[in-house]
């Protein structure tokens, strides 16, 4: 991928990684919870998880929509676009549900 955001999203990536080792660790936990469920557990496991997921792309999204609105509309839209590819790329679960 190329273009003048990529390094600064990669940071970003980065480091949201390092802050939430422990929500992708849970987020992974509860997707096997799910997958080893009995069938009258399983809606409720996959509940769990996809709260997880929830909080996870929230707080992309947040960490995407500050360092937005610094920018003008055309570096938004370029940012945005790559910060959403290269979030659905290392952490797809967390991109499924971003705009």
């Amino acid at each position: 991928m190329r273009g003048r955001f990529v390094d600064v999203v990669e940071r970003q990536i980065a480091l949201f990684e390092a802050e939430n080792q422990g929500l992708i660790r849970d987020t992974e936990a509860a997707l096997n919870a799910y997958n080893r469920a009995p069938r009258d557990e399983a809606e409720e496991r996959y509940g769990d998880y996809l709260d997880l997921v929830e909080t996870g792309t929230d707080e992309l999204v947040e960490l995407r929509d500050n360092f937005a609105a610094t920018l003008d509309e055309n570096s938004y839209e370029e940012y945005h676009a790559v910060f959403n590819k290269t979030v659905r790329k290392r952490l797809p679960r967390f991109g499924l549900e971003l705009d």
